[in-house]
């Protein structure tokens, strides 16, 4: 297995980089996390025409770039560098990943299409106020009346879920526990009995809601009740893409420390010239390393199709959380008293990187998966 990247891959990321960069500045991270959609439609439809970003994962023949998991790494560890503001991880990655895996023919045919220039938005509504990201914290009933399913129940930290036109909700038929049971259901934005309400969070660059559902009406996407297996597949590919997302925001939190040290200037030198602050850099860039390989290494694992990619992807997200905590941590102490300050951008990068240690489970989870996994 390769570790290193091509040469179109390298370009790719040169010109994601330039976009980025030209593009998701802090100023404008600042100013687009104080609204309530969170991103620039204008930038959104740019990233969509310019370079085919929505539909890195869409097969060709949905009117996609036909790419694999390490594109969509590349592309979001270069997102998660400028904290771009936009619903590209809700939609692009969480509910594309959900309906390749999940859905029909038909329902790729009817739903991907219009993600793949960015025209349609989705989500998925996965995780409950029980706050788990699994298969078994599913306790949303799917009971159907007069051959329709209707959804009662609520469903919490659904990413981007003010500004979706589609929701996929994760559910299960009565009667089952765990993996039993599990089915994916579609419902439009604007459905009766559907309430939707924007939550308070650490992480403002990054819009979380919570759904109520009042026997609301949805649409079966791809066989109901045997959707176990794909709901831990999409949860592996998340796991992959979010750890990329992560090492790329620590990646330039540590830059910043860098660049600071070798600016601030304390009793007469910079304080990049104390050995304590050498040996604080040195650490964090082998913290940086390690999370980057495991990232890519998931990455590559994904796109291949290894066996043990739920171990494999469980390691990369456990990693890239802690690796990306304890460098916003260190970037903070480096900086001294203006880490501290709403002026720095370091508290942006810490606020992400609490949300995303969080988010599709907690390293403590993820290492307990681990653990379940290689011991059997």
């Amino acid at each position: 297995m390769r570790f290193s990247f091509t040469d179109e891959q390298q370009q790719f990321r040169d010109f994601v980089r330039k976009f980025m960069e030209a593009n998701s500045p802090t100023k404008e991270v600042r100013r687009l996390m104080q609204t309530q959609d969170g991103y620039d439609k204008v930038v959104w439809r740019s990233l969509a025409e310019s370079l085919g970003l929505p539909g890195l994962l869409i097969p060709e023949e949905f009117g996609g770039q036909g790419f694999g998991p390490v594109e969509v790494g590349i592309a979001l560890e270069e997102m998660g560098r400028t904290l771009l503001c936009a619903p590209y991880f809700s939609s692009s990655v969480l509910a594309t990943t959900t309906i390749i895996e999940a859905g029909s023919q038909s329902n790729k045919e009817l739903l991907l299409p219009d993600m793949a220039t960015g025209e349609r938005l989705a989500t998925v509504a996965l995780a409950e106020p029980n706050g788990l990201w699994t298969a078994s914290g599913i306790e949303m009933i799917a009971t159907q009346v007069n051959g329709k399913f209707n959804l009662s129940g609520v469903k919490s930290f659904v990413l981007d879920g003010l500004i979706a036109d589609l929701i996929i909700v994760v559910a299960r038929l009565p009667d089952t526990v765990d993996d039993e049971g599990i089915s994916f259901f579609t419902v439009n934005n604007d459905a009766p009995g559907l309430n939707r309400r924007l939550l308070s969070t650490i992480d403002e660059t990054r819009k979380l809601s919570l759904f109520t559902f009042d026997k609301v009406e949805a649409e079966p996407l791809g066989e109901t009740g045997n959707g176990g297996a794909a709901l831990q597949q999409i949860l592996n590919l998340s796991y992959v893409a979010l750890s990329n997302e992560m090492v790329g925001g620590a990646q330039k939190l540590f830059e910043n420390a860098i660049d600071y040290a070798r600016l601030r200037v304390q009793f007469g030198r910079t304080i990049g010239s104390f050995q304590a602050i050498k040996h604080k850099c040195a650490d964090l860039l082998i913290d940086v390393e390690l999370a980057k390989s495991g990232a890519y290494y998931a990455a590559e694992s994904a796109a291949e199709g290894a066996e043990d990619l739920t171990a494999i992807a469980s390691l990369a997200k456990a990693c890239a959380s802690d690796t990306y905590m304890r460098i916003a941590a260190a970037t903070i102490q480096i900086h001294g008293g203006i880490g501290f300050t709403w002026e720095n951008d370091t508290h942006l990068y810490f606020k992400r990187a609490k949300s995303a240690e969080v988010m599709l489970g907690s390293p403590a989870s993820h290492r307990e998966n681990l653990i379940q996994h290689w011991g059997q």
